[in-house]
């Protein structure tokens, strides 16, 4: 992720669990390590309560390490796709650690160290959502991932349901999408440092219908929050006027 701000670091959970320096500046940036906070269970149901028109589905997931794994699950209005996520590894692998989560659905996946060389990832982050697509389809040996742009802040009806349609789509047949957004200060997923601005990718593992909701593989781990439901329209705020694979 990139966060502007005139600070060099900031401090992401009261407990002091995630620190990670601030990215402010294109010419210049600092790395460092983000820790996934632990959980305290083998095997939790992670829910988001605060969605508009109810709670969230329960969301299982298992840990082995520094990776977790959720299980996938499949409803008549929704479903869940079963990914090893793990968090970022530099304060600028968002995009490598989001396309490691996407391939985990569908094969083993290169560390994030590999696939940040294959994007061509550096301090100042991953350039462009394009790469990730071509680094998905390389590695998939497929050409099912297309980029998608979303210029227009905010978008058009008619985007918004083309990022519907290809959430469903993908998540149906096992491809998660990768997005690229922008959060500001009073729009942004939960967690993330209020008053900052945040560029970064993530990735949409899980839809339910019932409720236009998404299920977010997030790699910052902002706060602690890793996998959770986010709101299909502020999802679709999020990414203009970046774009997304899928």
């Amino acid at each position: 992720m990139r966060i502007r701000s005139a600070a060099m670091a900031v401090a992401l959970s009261a407990t002091g669990l995630l620190t990670v320096p601030a990215l402010v500046q294109p010419a210049a940036a600092e790395s460092s390590t983000i820790h996934a906070q632990p959980l305290d269970a083998g095997r939790v149901a992670q829910q988001v309560d605060a969605l508009p028109g109810g709670a969230a589905r329960p969301v299982d997931i298992t840990r082995d390490g520094s990776t977790l794994r959720t299980d996938g699950a499949s409803t008549k209005a929704s479903k869940t796709l079963d990914v090893d996520y793990q968090v970022q590894e530099t304060g600028y692998w968002c995009g490598p650690a989001a396309t490691r989560i996407a391939l985990s659905a569908r094969t083993a996946p290169p560390s994030q160290a590999d696939l940040a060389a294959q994007l061509g990832t550096d301090e100042n982050g991953t350039d462009h959502i394009g790469q990730v697509t071509t680094v998905l389809n390389s590695n998939l040996g497929t050409d099912w991932y297309k980029t998608t742009e979303m210029p227009n802040d905010p978008p058009t009806q008619q985007q918004k349901d083309q990022l519907w349609s290809d959430v469903v789509r993908g998540i149906d047949n096992n491809f998660p999408l990768v997005t690229n957004i922008v959060a500001p200060p009073g729009n942004q997923p939960p967690g993330y440092p209020s008053d900052q601005t945040i560029y970064h990718y993530f990735t949409v593992i899980g839809y339910d219908d019932a409720n236009g909701s998404v299920l977010i593989a997030d790699p910052a781990n902002f706060g602690g929050n890793q996998i959770y439901w986010l709101s299909f329209d502020q999802l679709a705020s999020l990414v203009p006027p970046k774009g997304y694979a899928g």
